[in-house]
């Protein structure tokens, strides 16, 4: 038996929660025995992940309870919402990381060390390989909150890389260098800031119903004229919640058919659509004649 998208999803966040948890520690050590300020920044960044998918997990986990009298939509519109958090977290993070990396310029240290490299080397490729899966599943179910998830990994592996530069070129020039790594740490924390954005905007489009669906209205539209009796369609809104796409459809039939053959049209295409796109949710059929 297969999973539902939501199930997917909850079971990706638990993977992002462990992985982000065994890597801050590593990290966290690695930084401070290792005389790496932007490792420690890095460290950081995934300490702030594990919180954000914390929060991605209790907002799918939310988001897929069952509509009731108060929700007759369900409880998508949590995805969105959770998605904003954790933004605040990614944000919060860039914020830290920015300032403890300028404090840091600001004050002379040692030299990181060299076996350093040889740890922030195969984490880069960890997280990217994260990344990856995680954006992989976020694109397969549609989700705003697990691409921001995914981003997180994302993030992390651009932090690892501007480390590793910062360190290579610390050690590489030697002495009047040490600060390379933290000028790499507030590099990096700037492109957090803009991937923030790039979270934060479409699921702003999400909570404000905003008109982003033209290829799933050219889809329903397609499958709409496949039904006997549909001549054509009118006007198509789609409103995400969570995971699944509301619809409102006007459907144009022969105008001298009778009411009851108008009704029973719009059963058929509204089960037709939903069985074509099992992620669509509410389908309203709205059956207009034909001039």
């Amino acid at each position: 038996m297969s999973k539902s998208p939501q199930q997917s999803a909850i079971n990706v966040t638990y993977w992002s929660i462990a992985s982000n948890a065994l890597l801050a520690v590593i990290k966290a050590i690695a930084g401070f025995a290792g005389n790496s300020y932007a490792l420690i920044a890095d460290a950081l960044e995934s300490t702030t992940d594990i919180f954000s998918s914390l929060l991605v997990l209790f907002g799918l986990k939310y988001a897929n309870k069952p509509a009731d009298d108060n929700h007759p939509y369900g409880h998508g519109k949590a995805e969105p919402l959770i998605t904003f958090l954790v933004v605040g977290f990614l944000i919060t993070s860039a914020t830290i990381i920015a300032y403890v990396s300028i404090q840091n310029i600001k004050t002379p240290h040692e030299l990181p060390k060299v076996w350093t490299l040889f740890i922030l080397i195969p984490l880069i490729i960890w997280k990217e390989i994260s990344f990856q899966m995680v954006m992989k599943k976020a694109k397969e179910i549609k989700s705003s909150a697990l691409k921001a998830d995914a981003w997180h990994h994302r993030s992390d592996a651009i932090t690892s890389v501007a480390a590793l530069i910062g360190i290579s070129i610390a050690l590489y020039f030697g002495k009047g260098y040490e600060t390379a790594d933290d000028w790499a740490a507030l590099f990096a924390s700037g492109f957090i800031f803009y991937n923030s954005y790039l979270i934060f905007r479409p699921a702003l489009s999400e909570v404000m119903d905003e008109h982003v669906y033209d290829d799933l209205i050219d889809e329903i539209r397609e499958i709409s004229k496949t039904v006997d009796g549909v001549i054509s369609t009118e006007k198509c809104f789609i409103r995400k919640s969570g995971m699944i796409y509301h619809v409102d459809l006007h459907a144009i039939v022969n105008a001298t058919i009778t009411v009851k053959d108008g009704h029973e049209i719009a059963h058929v295409l509204k089960d037709t659509l939903r069985n074509k796109l099992p992620h669509l949710g509410h389908v309203l059929i709205h059956v207009e004649p034909s001039i």
